[in-house]
């Protein structure tokens, strides 16, 4: 660990400004939004910014300029900035496991000068994009299985960072997936998940991605070997070569497992696995839209790391998201917030965010090996709008919970079906200002008097139809869903969760609260095929291994 190029330690509950700032927080509890609308004329001016094809209107949220500057002050006094610089510079800020936290260098020009203890490490990025593009030329040039038969299907087996982000980008992006050729998913251990997809498939012209670094990932590689015993009911032991292809940098592994070792692509330690999608982790991604679409993502992630380096604080997007996030987690009780975006294309967003934010924030030690005594990793959860609306906003609205919500919505749609777009974005301003503005019980008992209900009716549902309103939101508008802006988006909230990460004075990118239970499963794995009483347990485990074992029929 090099001394002066690791993370400050800074608690932020040392500060007076954190003070301060739970002291802003018992005044918002008083104030209402529209009655801040109404005094500052400004207001919608001074709480949104733009950025390229995006928009972030944040005036809907329970601040005023003293919170914001406030929050501001935090930001300066727990050395935010020299966070970012570390972070650019390849510096060990994952000094858990001793390494950089380079995502950014996946998506930066062949000329930029990104280093890692004095090495330029955009060779070794742009030599694997290279090898990603003539791999994807190849298959759409013709690549044939051992039958001689067109590849028509693709199918990138993964977990975790290997499998979210590509399955929400490939969604995403489905208005720009080259035709004729299928990619899917594969990643539960749950033997439903690939038998279900292979049942669809034929061998002869489907080609298997395996995303793990290690290539011994437990869950990829149980299904990697059911995917090649199915193969290998068609096709021989050397045509494993012509239909399965590897993301990993064990090569040893790799060539045991039958995959040319010209087919194995490169991702790095540097890169963690939930922020990897634009390494070689992405190449389902680049075989659904072809490498042009892919590279544009890659420039719309650039172009929102670089504002993030460069731009004030003060019209600095992820910050400010960030900021509001600790604003709402630790100064107004909120224990979650919710992703709305109002595009079906983006069903999968929060899905994926669930895992970039909680499992990089989801810490209760702090960067100084103490537990914090304060709310970290907020849980983050949503859902696509409409469907949404009939789901869960009855609870966002009417509930007992404050659930600060982002919503996001394209100006433009992918489709031609423009009335369709128009009730959509109709919906989610309404949603908004709905959330915003609540309503009285004046104006309710108004309304059900013009309805023609009786005095007595109007009295005993008059409360129920209330609103209290006050619910904070942000509205983050892009110009249309393009490859360059889902770029922006996704880069926007990686960046959201480093800030957040970084104030709280945690390590956001290790992630040892995934470890316990891989093993305990591989103990208790081979126990299910004693024959003896489970009895290395606690009761309840040792009961329930012995109900599966009775129940057992294969």
């Amino acid at each position: 660990m090099v001394i002066g190029k690791t993370l400050k330690k800074i608690d932020p509950t040392t500060l007076q400004i954190w003070k301060d700032l739970g002291q802003e927080a018992e005044k918002q509890t008083g104030q209402s939004l529209v009655e801040q609308f109404a005094n500052d004329p400004d207001r919608v001016n001074r709480f949104s910014l733009d950025f390229k094809e995006m928009h972030i209107d944040y005036s809907k949220n329970r601040i005023d300029a003293a919170v914001m500057e406030g929050l501001f002050q935090l930001a300066a006094e727990t050395k935010l900035q020299d966070g970012i610089s570390k972070m650019f510079a390849g510096h060990e800020i994952n000094e858990t496991e001793g390494r950089a936290v380079l995502h950014v260098a996946l998506r930066a020009p062949r000329s930029a000068n990104m280093n890692i203890e004095g090495h330029n490490i955009m060779h070794d990025v742009h030599a694997v994009l290279d090898q990603m593009e003539s791999f994807v030329d190849r298959l759409n040039d013709g690549w044939k299985g051992f039958s001689g038969k067109k590849i028509t299907d693709v199918v990138n087996i993964g977990i975790g960072g290997s499998d979210l982000g590509p399955v929400m980008v490939v969604e995403a992006l489905r208005p720009y997936q080259e035709e004729g050729r299928k990619v899917h998913f594969v990643s539960n251990i749950d033997g439903s998940h690939i038998a279900q997809t292979l049942k669809e498939l034929d061998q002869e012209t489907t080609l298997f991605i395996i995303a793990s670094k290690t290539f011994t990932t437990i869950e990829t590689m149980t299904n990697a070997h059911t995917a090649r015993s199915w193969f290998l009911e068609k096709g021989e032991e050397a045509d494993i070569r012509k239909h399965f292809v590897a993301v990993s940098t064990n090569i040893d592994a790799v060539e045991s497992f039958g995959i040319d070792s010209n087919n194995a692509f490169e991702f790095w330690d540097w890169v963690g696995g939930r922020y990897s999608l634009s390494s070689a982790i992405g190449l389902s991604i680049m075989v659904a839209v072809g490498s042009h679409y892919f590279r544009e993502m890659l420039d719309g992630m650039n172009a929102m790391d670089e504002h993030f380096r460069s731009a004030e604080m003060e019209n600095n997007m992820p910050v400010i998201l960030a900021l509001l996030g600790i604003w709402y987690a630790n100064f107004m009780d909120a224990s979650s917030e919710a992703v709305l975006p109002y595009d079906q294309n983006l069903q999968y967003l929060a899905t994926y965010l669930q895992q970039a934010s909680m499992e990089s924030n989801g810490k209760m030690i702090d960067r100084a090996g103490k537990p914090v005594t304060y709310q970290t990793g907020s849980i983050l959860w949503g859902g696509a709008g409409t469907n949404s609306q009939h789901s869960f906003f009855q609870l966002l609205h009417q509930g007992t919970h404050l659930i600060p919500c982002d919503f996001i919505i394209a100006a433009n749609p992918t489709h031609t079906l423009t009335h369709h777009h128009d009730l959509l974005v109709a919906n989610v301003l309404a949603q908004c200002e709905a959330l915003m503005r609540g309503k009285s019980e004046a104006v309710v008992k108004q309304e059900l008097e013009l309805a023609g209900l009786p005095p007595e009716k109007i009295e005993q549902l008059a409360s129920f139809k209330v609103f209290d309103g006050n619910r904070p939101s942000t509205m983050i508008m892009i110009k249309k869903l393009t490859p360059f802006n889902l770029g922006m988006l996704i880069a926007l909230y990686e960046h959201k969760i480093f800030v957040q990460g970084y104030i709280w004075n945690i390590f956001s990118f290790d992630q040892f609260g995934v470890e316990l239970g891989k093993q305990l499963a591989k103990a208790i794995e081979p126990e299910i095929k004693e024959a003896s009483k489970p009895d290395r347990h606690d009761g309840s485990t040792n009961s329930l291994l012995t109900k599966f074992k009775s129940w057992k029929e294969y």
